[in-house]
C-alpha cells in the first residue's frame, strides 16, 4: 500500500501507457472468415492455374497468389479504396504487453540519461541489434528474436522507424512506432525517486502488435512467452549495467559488448535488491 500511495503522489498511475498505432502491416479491413475463405479460394485457384498452363493459367495463379496475400496479410487494397470494412476490432489478446519494475542505485538524472540516449538500449537488450537515433525524436530499430526456440532462430531481423511522442525529462518516456512501420511497437518508460534515498524506480512497459494478419498473430502466440523473458531480463540486465558498470555472462566474465557500459559508470556494490513493483 505504501508503494501505491507513493506512486500516486508521483502522478505516476494517472499516466496511460500509449498503444502502438496499428499501422503498417497491421491495417485488417475484411474479417476472420472472409479471409480463411480468401486463402483457401487462392489456393484452389493457383493449383488449377499452375495444371492449365497457358495464359489463362497463368491469371488463374497471379489472382490466386493475390487471394492468399489478401487472406494472410487481412489487408484489401480494393476494399480500402471503397471505405469497406469488415474487420473486427483488434482486441488486446492482439498486443504483446511486458511490464517490468524494478530499483536502480543510481541518481534518476542519471538513469533517466542513459536511457534517453536510445543507442544505449543494445547493450542491454538483447533482441535488438542496434538503434540509430535521426535526431532528438526519430530512431532507427533493428531487431533479432534469437531465443533456444529454432522456429524464432529461424526468422530475419525485422527493422521500424519509430519516434518519441512524449517525454518529461527525468520522469518519463514514450515512443512509438511511426505510421506504415513493418512493426508496430510503443514503449513507456517512468523514473520516480526511491524512498529513503535508495536511488531510482523504474517502471518499463513495452508492447508489441501482431503484424501480418493471420501469419503475424500466429507468431506473436508462438515468440510470446520467450519473448516476454527475454525483455524482462534485459530489464535486469539494465540495473547491473548501471549499478556495477558491466553485466556478468554465465561464465562469470562480461562479454566485449556488456563492457562498453564501463566507460559511462565505475563498478560499485549494490546496496539492495531489485523489487517486483506495481505494473503499469
Amino acid at each position: 500500500m505504501a508503494k501505491t500511495t507513493d506512486l500516486a503522489k508521483s502522478g505516476i498511475i494517472d499516466m496511460a501507457p500509449v498503444d502502438p498505432i496499428a499501422s503498417g502491416s497491421s491495417r485488417i479491413n475484411i474479417g476472420e472468415t472472409e479471409r480463411y475463405i480468401s486463402v483457401g479460394g487462392g489456393a484452389l485457384l493457383t493449383t488449377v492455374g499452375l495444371k492449365t498452363g497457358g495464359f489463362g493459367g497463368l491469371m488463374l495463379t497471379a489472382l490466386g497468389g493475390y487471394l492468399v496475400y489478401r487472406g494472410a496479410t487481412g489487408y484489401c487494397a480494393v476494399s480500402h479504396s471503397l471505405n469497406r470494412d469488415t474487420s473486427e476490432e483488434k482486441t488486446e489478446t492482439d498486443v504483446l504487453e511486458i511490464s517490468k519494475s524494478l530499483t536502480i542505485n543510481k541518481p534518476r538524472a542519471e538513469v533517466y540519461a542513459f536511457w534517453r540516449k536510445l543507442e544505449n538500449l543494445p547493450k542491454f537488450m538483447q533482441h535488438l541489434e542496434s538503434v540509430t537515433e535521426h535526431d532528438n525524436k526519430r530512431s532507427h530499430w533493428v531487431a533479432k528474436v534469437s531465443t533456444g526456440n529454432k522456429i524464432a532462430r529461424a526468422l530475419p531481423a525485422v527493422e521500424w522507424d519509430a519516434e518519441i511522442v512524449e517525454e518529461d525529462e527525468n520522469s518519463r518516456i514514450v515512443w512509438r512506432s511511426v505510421p506504415g512501420a513493418t512493426v508496430d511497437n510503443s514503449g513507456e518508460v517512468r523514473f520516480v525517486d526511491a524512498p529513503g534515498n535508495r536511488g531510482t524506480e523504474v517502471h518499463a512497459t513495452i508492447k508489441y502488435r501482431a503484424p501480418e494478419g493471420i501469419v503475424g498473430e500466429a507468431v506473436l502466440k508462438l515468440l510470446n512467452p520467450a519473448l516476454k523473458q527475454m525483455v524482462k531480463e534485459d530489464i535486469r540486465r539494465f540495473k547491473r549495467l548501471l549499478e556495477a558498470g558491466e553485466i556478468p555472462t554465465l561464465e562469470g566474465q562480461p562479454s566485449g559488448r556488456e563492457k562498453e557500459g564501463e566507460a559511462f559508470y565505475k563498478k560499485q556494490p549494490t546496496q539492495h535488491k531489485e523489487y517486483e513493483g506495481v505494473v503499469l
